[in-house]
């Protein structure tokens, strides 16, 4: 009888690989974190009856969920300034709250708000953008969360680096503190073809095909950045991001709201991974990513919530549902990202962005036991015809009862076993008592 560690047997799992595929009445073997095997649980229990057992008589199990793009910290300016554009949210509320307020302990107490609220919406890995990168990795191996953090950089000081070239300095040392970590890899994080001029991302490219590490980028946002690029360079963003050398493989452009098919075509062809944050793009009236044509064309498209300073949650089985439904109203096609489609965006497109398809995204053995399960046995999720379309169209949040990253069990029947919630709402409360009185 082979040793496992724990074992969980679910009504249903969706291993998300091979496509299409739902396992009724199957479990998953944990080994060392990793999942050891998928199987019939009657055989499992034959097989594996000392292990750990988790019964999920009512739950469907699925990949953790992958959040593609956020800035985590900033959870601590939910609802700060809604209701504006984006250029005027930004230079007007954003940027001035970030210069008063974003130190070491704001990064660390938003970061570790944004990963309860994450862990308790079934994400178990994010991509990170914001200042104290250091702080965010810290934050992560602490929670045990998995995480790809952003080596930001600007052409502007902050409180993290005066100048691009500090910044470059400070993300490579960054990145060769954790090249090590189970749970933290990098991504070079240039802020925005607007805010990051030629010289520096040619430096990150160049480090980005040194290290064989992503470069995450905010790209297209909007009809006005795309006609500043115009006005500025000549050219659209991308295309100066072509002649920079920046369009391939490694590239997760984030937003695309403004593309033409000459564009998407492109995309495809240099492998580009999109990353589509709809709640925030809506919220912001930023305009519409062309899902259904990227899909088309062979794009690998991501959801990711953005910041909750801009959405206003991190919630990405709402970031699903919406995605799902906006694609089949932009593209005026009811057949348009079907469910399916939208969960593989939300788990292995996800990870294949950010470089991390071999180690999750997927419940197949030798990946690591990223899981989260989702209790179908509400009122609002019966009938059951199929569990993958209730995931996307009738569950929310409050439906995940349990999570493991890297086979730790870090929700447990509701409960965060890692993390003290009180504290975190203290916390919170005293930033927000900070913050409006301007302390």
């Amino acid at each position: 009888m082979q040793t496992i560690d724990t074992l969980i047997n679910a009504r249903w799992v969706i291993p998300v690989e091979p496509d299409g595929k739902t396992l009724d009445h199957h479990s998953i073997a944990i080994v060392d974190g990793k999942i050891f095997e998928v199987l019939p649980t009657a055989d499992a229990v034959k097989h594996y009856g000392n292990a750990e057992m988790h019964d999920l008589p009512h739950h469907a199990v699925i990949p953790g969920l992958v959040n593609a793009h956020t800035h985590a910290a900033m959870s601590l300016f939910r609802g700060l300034a809604d209701d504006l554009p984006l250029m005027d949210w930004l230079n007007q509320h954003i940027w001035p709250a970030e210069a008063k307020w974003v130190s070491e302990a704001f990064v660390r107490d938003g970061t570790e708000l944004a990963i309860a609220e994450m862990l308790q919406s079934g994400t178990t890995c994010f991509n990170d953008m914001y200042f104290f990168p250091d702080v965010t990795a810290r934050v992560c191996h602490d929670s045990g969360m998995r995480a790809c953090v952003g080596l930001i950089v600007l052409d502007f000081p902050s409180v993290w680096a005066q100048n691009a070239d500090e910044y470059l300095h400070k993300g490579l040392k960054l990145h060769d503190e954790l090249r090590n970590s189970e749970l933290i890899t990098t991504a070079f994080a240039p802020h925005a073809p607007y805010t990051v001029s030629d010289a520096p991302l040619e430096k990150i490219r160049m480090y980005a095909d040194e290290l064989d590490i992503p470069v995450h980028m905010h790209v297209h946002e909007t009809a006005h950045e795309v006609n500043e690029g115009q006005k500025l360079h000549g050219m659209r963003p991308l295309a100066r991001l072509a002649k920079l050398g920046l369009l391939g493989p490694r590239l997760i452009a984030v937003h695309m709201t403004q593309l033409e098919a000459a564009e998407i075509k492109t995309l495809a062809q240099d492998n580009v991974s999109v990353v589509h944050c709809p709640e925030s793009n809506l919220k912001l009236a930023s305009g519409f990513c062309p899902v259904h044509a990227l899909v088309r064309a062979g794009v690998t498209v991501a959801l990711g919530t953005d910041g909750a300073a801009s959405n206003n949650s991190l919630d990405m089985l709402e970031e699903l549902h919406i995605a799902a439904l906006l694609a089949k109203g932009v593209s005026q096609d009811a057949t348009a990202i079907p469910a399916r489609t939208a969960l593989r965006m939300a788990t292995l497109n996800g990870a294949r962005a950010l470089g991390l398809e071999a180690r999750t995204g997927s419940l197949t053995a030798g990946k690591a036991a990223d899981i989260a399960a989702i209790d179908l046995s509400a009122i609002s999720s019966q009938p059951v015809y199929d569990p993958v379309s209730h995931i996307v169209y009738a569950t929310t949040r409050n439906q995940v009862s349990d999570v493991w990253v890297n086979g730790k069990h870090l929700l447990a029947k509701y409960h965060l076993t890692g993390m003290n919630e009180a504290k975190l709402r203290d916390k919170a409360i005293q930033w927000h008592d900070k913050i409006i009185r301007q302390d």
